[in-house]
């Protein structure tokens, strides 16, 4: 017999073919109702979804809202709403787990207060890595991480105020076209708390290094020769004697 529920909860979940897409489908469910945003599931193939929780009509109205975002980037799969579900289905399924894992991962991460983050996706690694490089050479933004979702489908994740991210994403968007195939961007302004702790962070920022790591020619080891014993050798120069020829009489 399972745990005691709520009897007017509900689990929604809305899936896209798109990571910008499925973070700006969450930003538009947490926006238009009073769910709590329990995270993503990739199941590979570029298939993201995401889960909110919550009583059931907001739950009912967010997954209405977060799907019609989801069409007008033409990326919307599926949408469900479950009421009243059983604590089985949330324990077994990543679900109930999700919210205390991620705020664990990123205790101590500095965030940015009302600032805007940009989502770039591309297919294929190498035009991922060029409009990121890109993007932080043209503006005053951060590079958060990167998400792979399968199908080839790379998102490079940038922070900073909306005019320099919005300024970031244009131009890496130019830069991903020249390089490859680009497949969706999206910038979200005033990011909220909740969707901000759903989304991933790379290590470095963790870490919290002191500089950045730069990538040096590995210096060679310099070995010392031995001294060379001096030695005086004598030289023997030999002087040819040439005969003198009396001139002619």
């Amino acid at each position: 017999m399972g745990k005691p529920h709520r009897s007017d909860s509900a689990l929604g979940l809305v899936s896209t073919i798109s990571f910008p897409a499925i973070v700006g489908t969450a930003d538009m469910m947490l926006k238009s109702a009073e769910v709590t945003l329990v995270g993503y599931e990739k199941i590979g193939g570029g298939h993201c979804t995401a889960i909110v929780r919550g009583n059931i009509a907001d739950v009912r109205l967010a997954v209405e809202e977060g799907a019609k975002t989801a069409e007008q980037f033409g990326q919307l799969v599926s949408k469900l709403v479950i009421a009243r579900p059983m604590p089985n289905l949330e324990a077994v399924f990543p679900i109930g787990s999700h919210l205390a894992e991620i705020a664990q991962q990123q205790k101590g991460y500095s965030r940015l207060s009302n600032g805007a983050i940009g989502l770039l996706e591309t297919r294929g690694f190498p035009a991922m890595v060029g409009a990121a490089d890109a993007m932080l050479k043209s503006a005053n933004v951060e590079l958060a991480s990167y998400e792979k979702i399968g199908a080839g489908l790379c998102t490079a994740i940038i922070r900073g105020s909306i005019a320099n991210v919005v300024v970031a994403i244009e131009v890496g968007m130019q830069e991903a076209e020249r390089i490859g195939q680009l497949h969706a961007v999206m910038v979200i302004p005033r990011i909220l708390e909740d969707l901000e702790h759903t989304l991933p962070i790379a290590s470095f920022w963790l870490d919290k290094p002191e500089s950045l790591p730069m990538l040096m020619p590995k210096q060679r080891e310099r070995i010392a020769l031995p001294e060379l014993e001096k030695t005086i050798i004598p030289l023997k120069i030999q002087v040819q004697k040439t005969r003198q020829i009396d001139p002619a009489p």
